[in-house]
């Protein structure tokens, strides 16, 4: 079983998209992050199953799509860490410093 490893930015990507809905409905905001921690838990046993970034050239760089969000990870020996949490109309390609940049 593959072990999950959630970053200080995924982790605050989470809080800020569901601070964001909340504003309009607090149930509809748990009900995403609720369907988004789900879609991550899968990769404890399935871990390639998100297709590769295209904005990457790095094969261990994936993500998953759930409703409107991308779930960006990075494979790692035994373990799935996960990177970023975007909404998909967000342009990663421009981003500075890119969610998967080895800091």
């Amino acid at each position: 079983m593959t072990r999950l490893e959630w970053t200080e930015p995924a982790v605050a990507d989470l809080e800020n998209i569901q601070d964001y809905i909340a504003r309009d409905s607090t149930e509809y905001a748990d009900a995403l992050i609720e369907r988004l921690i789900l879609s991550v838990d899968r990769l404890e046993s399935f871990p390639e199953s998100g297709r590769r970034v295209p904005e990457s050239t790095d094969p261990k760089v994936r993500e998953l799509l759930v409703e409107s969000y991308r779930v960006i990870y990075r494979l790692k020996k035994g373990s799935v860490q996960i990177l970023a949490v975007a909404h998909g109309a967000r342009n990663l390609a421009g981003m500075k410093p890119k969610p998967w940049a080895k800091r």
